[in-house]
């Protein structure tokens, strides 16, 4: 499928963004894991997390789909899962292979998992040595290093573990895998990864301590049933938000988004960058912050990122470096070499077709710089499979001078469905 996105005037408008991805995957997990049933509202109704659920459907937990973004699960306990009849196919969602692996290894059955083309290029190696040092029976296909990935479960033992990049599916997989092992579970990171987990564990009722940048978790604490209240996806929420920083007169409001402090780091950045951005109506539901965020067009300048910021950014790199081709001067990112091992090569992907776009944007192996700002032309280009990139490119479409078209867009719906509506709603020239 192709999208055709034309140059457009301005947006305007209030808007919801669907729920966040990172909390959906997590709440059907832990919401299996915990005793009782756990209702859980807000859920994001993408493909990946679909997979999510068809997963644990087949390893014998009970969800009921009440309505699209309403969910009754009906939780099995910590080992209660029942061995599947057939491969776990997680499609293209490398959340649910990694994070779920965890909870098999622990299992007294024996599972394989596996995905599509894409997914099974990605690296699994930094999840299966730290599940064998807890005990794993564990192996892979590349010399343990890609999927599919087949588990013979069985008792785990509590391991300290410093992850060797900031990884929130990496730290998930060993919490988990933790939840069910003999002892005490603690992990460490070099830079805070987003935090999902552990505030829902918590919210869950689970024996866990967060301190600066380590994570220990007592194995064996019971999970009780409870309401989730998902917000809206900050990572979705930052392709209208950019959007609306450069593309015409516009303002807009992205209602009851999630603004979780280790989801920020494309905010913060754009603030320092010029950005006119405010938060209202905050609050906390279910361990998790929310906002309303309103956004007016804006004048950027151009800024370096590295480091520590890089795991608050990882998701929304390509649309910042949409943002970056029209601030003032040059943008550098670097460190981002985690970039490469998405969906597709994204530093690659954002340099290819961000070029030719008529952006000045040269490719390094851990990052890119962009020097701007760029006038862009609307051209034909590749999605490469890719939601974030399929998405980054219809908001460049925007102001770009005559029309973009993108291939391959349905790969959009895997976290953002309805983003194509919801982008008309706000521009209703642009989008065709």
């Amino acid at each position: 499928m192709k999208l055709k996105i034309n140059k457009t005037s301005g947006l305007n408008g209030s808007v919801k963004v669907p729920g966040d991805k990172s909390i959906s995957h997590r709440s059907l997990m832990l919401g299996a894991m915990a005793e009782g049933k756990t209702r859980v509202t807000g859920f994001l109704p993408s493909a990946d997390c679909l997979s999510t659920l068809n997963c644990l459907s087949s390893l014998g937990v009970e969800i009921k789909r009440l309505n699209p973004i309403e969910l009754m699960i009906k939780g099995v306990g910590l080992k209660g899962f029942k061995e599947a009849c057939d491969v776990l196919n997680v499609e293209n969602s490398g959340t649910t292979m990694r994070i779920l692996s965890g909870v098999l290894a622990g299992q007294n059955f024996f599972s394989v998992l596996s995905g599509d083309d894409s997914l099974r290029k990605r690296p699994m190696k930094r999840i299966i040595e730290p599940l064998r040092l807890m005990g794993a029976d564990i192996w892979a296909r590349g010399k343990g290093t890609r999927a599919p990935i087949a588990i013979m479960g069985r008792p785990l033992k509590g391991i300290s573990y410093e992850t060797p990049i900031p990884s929130a599916q990496v730290k998930s997989c060993i919490l988990l895998a933790g939840l069910l092992a003999d002892g005490k579970t603690c992990i460490k990171e070099k830079a805070k990864s987003r935090d999902h987990t552990e505030r829902m564990l918590k919210f869950l009722g689970a024996d866990i301590e967060v301190k600066n940048n380590e994570i220990c978790i007592q194995g064996g604490s019971k999970l009780k049933g409870a309401e989730v209240r998902i917000p809206g996806d900050f990572s979705s929420a930052s392709f209208l938000l950019v959007a609306a920083l450069l593309a015409g007169d516009s303002e807009i409001t992205i209602e009851n988004v999630g603004v979780n402090p280790t989801r920020m780091g494309l905010l913060n950045i754009l603030l320092d960058m010029g950005a006119r951005v405010k938060l209202f109506n905050e609050k906390v539901l279910c361990g998790e912050p929310s906002a309303e965020i309103c956004v007016k067009s804006s004048i950027l300048k151009g800024v370096t990122i590295g480091g520590d910021i890089i795991p608050k950014i990882v998701d929304e790199l390509p649309i910042f470096a949409v943002a970056a081709t029209q601030a003032e001067g040059t943008t550098l990112v670097k460190d981002a070499k985690e970039l490469r091992f998405k969906e597709t090569d994204r530093i690659k992907a954002i340099c290819s077709e961000l070029k030719k776009m008529g952006a000045d944007i040269e490719e390094f192996e851990d990052g890119f710089a962009v020097h701007g700002p760029n006038k862009l032309k609307g051209c034909v280009c590749s999605s490469f499979g890719d939601h974030r990139m399929a998405m980054a490119l219809a908001v460049a479409g925007l102001f770009a001078e005559g029309t973009t078209i993108i291939e391959d867009s349905e790969c959009i719906d895997i976290s953002f469905p309805g983003f194509r509506d919801i982008l008309s709603s706000l521009t209703k020239e642009a989008v065709v």
